[in-house]
């Protein structure tokens, strides 16, 4: 039963979870999220994750990622890894504004 526990938002912590991220960058900011999104986005595979598709506007300012984990828990370790945290700075410097929406294949 535990395997099973309910993890954020309700999704079961051993199914998979997608989700769409959407980024909102002033421009002035957009050179420090490519860097940012340079070094986090190859760390993806190590954590079951997957890129599915990456849009991105004419002019750089609204990214749309739909990026989906075999299993919460390894979303949650993905977020949580040294290596993606210790750049953390160039999201912060970029400004963006970032939405997470957790999805649902319908």
């Amino acid at each position: 039963m535990a395997a099973a526990a309910a993890a954020e938002g309700g999704v079961p912590a051993n199914h998979s979870v997608t989700f769409v991220l959407i980024a909102r960058i002033p421009p002035e900011g957009v050179r420090a999220f490519r860097a940012y999104e340079d070094a986090v986005l190859p760390l993806l595979p190590e954590f079951n994750g997957c890129l599915e598709r990456r849009l991105c506007s004419p002019d750089g300012t609204v990214e749309l990622h739909i990026i989906s984990f075999t299993s919460h828990a390894d979303f949650q370790n993905y977020r949580n890894d040294p290596r993606r945290t210790m750049h953390a700075g160039l999201l912060e410097q970029s400004s963006a504004i970032l939405e997470l929406l957790p999805m649902a294949n319908v």
